[in-house]
């Protein structure tokens, strides 16, 4: 059955490849709802742009007004909520954006979709669903061993997990409040093509690319569960189709590195992709810098409950994706060009005075 989904953030980097998923793989309505922040590129969607099933709308989840028309004017079936403020460091700097997007965000969305499933007939309320886009990060750090899954307890650690946390619960109380049909989804750190230049990955390969500074905060300890992003754009469209509502589902590409081995591993394959005599050996540009404020020691997800329930499983290995990965940022060099000389140079951020 077609359906009209709206992806909130659809032009940010998980957003963008759900929606490309969408187009390409289903006979889907796709809105995008997107304000169109500094991370945020409406070339990330040209390859869909111009299918008659695609409509963009340039607007804030915080905006009620724009909310209520966008729901007016096109009746959505399906919100997947990804539109949030995302880079730890900058939350650090400036946590007053994540709040008003993550937190009242959030809020306003969830009113404008109940108000709106409220007035569906009786077989269209059964097919809304309310999907929020999440991250591990709101479970806090672990230690060297154990994985967080659906029932972790909630212990966020930096501004920007905490407003994450705080949109989580907020999705949660409108389901068991309202009854709004609602799933949530947390995921481990995503990788692959479009992933704005703040990001360890793609920062790392430009900087190799450049012969620029690899700095690793700390020891380079730190240990991420690393998923591709298109393993995760199929993973969120199956629990839009077969997901349980009121249910939460944990989503992780069962891969662990820490940073160190992560920038070693980017190293390796721009050095065979574009070697460079006159740069040499990209590891030799690895340098390591005072650590992040409460830097977390280390995320990794059970996803053993998506696997048994809905048949997922990531089809990348590490290997696999961040070779995709640094390949395209080989070929895709005026997309983060601009980027690098128009809106982040790659100057660290996040650091307390």
């Amino acid at each position: 059955m077609k359906k009209v989904y709206m992806i909130t953030g659809g032009a940010g980097f998980i957003g963008s490849a759900v929606v490309r998923k969408l187009i390409a793989d289903t006979e889907h309505t796709v809105i995008v709802a997107d304000k169109l922040t500094y991370a945020s590129s409406l070339s990330s969607l040209a390859s869909v742009s111009s299918s008659a099933r695609f409509h963009f709308e340039r607007v804030d989840i915080a905006d009620a007004e724009a909310m209520r028309r966008i729901f007016a004017e096109y009746s959505p079936d399906i919100i997947m909520n990804l539109a949030a403020e995302s880079h730890v460091d900058r939350s650090i700097d400036g946590p007053a954006a994540f709040i008003e997007t993550n937190v009242v965000g959030t809020f306003v969305l969830l009113q404008a979709a109940l108000s709106h499933w409220r007035t569906l007939p009786s077989d269209r309320k059964a097919r809304f669903l309310f999907q929020h886009i999440s991250t591990d990060e709101v479970f806090g750090s672990l230690g060297p061993t154990g994985y967080f899954n659906e029932v972790s307890a909630y212990q966020p650690n930096s501004p920007y997990s905490a407003t994450k946390a705080a949109s989580d619960h907020l999705v949660r109380a409108w389901h068991h409040t309202y009854g709004l049909p609602t799933i949530i989804t947390n995921c481990s750190n995503n990788y692959g093509p479009f992933h704005f230049p703040e990001k360890l990955i793609p920062l790392m390969i430009i900087n190799a690319l450049q012969g620029k500074p690899l700095p690793i905060y700390g020891s380079g300890s730190n240990v991420r569960d690393w998923l591709f992003v298109n393993d995760h754009a199929e993973a969120l469209l199956l629990v839009s189709q077969r997901g349980k509502n009121g249910e939460t589902y944990a989503i992780g590409g069962n891969n662990e590195y820490s940073n160190v081995d992560v920038v070693r591993a980017v190293c390796r394959l721009v050095d065979h992709l574009a070697p460079d005599p006159a740069i040499g050996s990209r590891e030799n540009l690895i340098h390591y810098v005072t650590d992040r404020p409460g830097h977390d020691a280390r995320y990794a997800i059970n996803a053993a409950k998506i696997t048994t329930e809905l048949n997922w499983a990531p089809r990348h290995s590490f290997e696999s994706g961040l070779d995709q990965t640094v390949r395209w940022y080989l070929n895709n060099r005026p997309w983060w060009e601009r980027i690098r000389s128009q809106v982040y140079n790659g100057d660290r951020i996040g650091i307390l005075a």
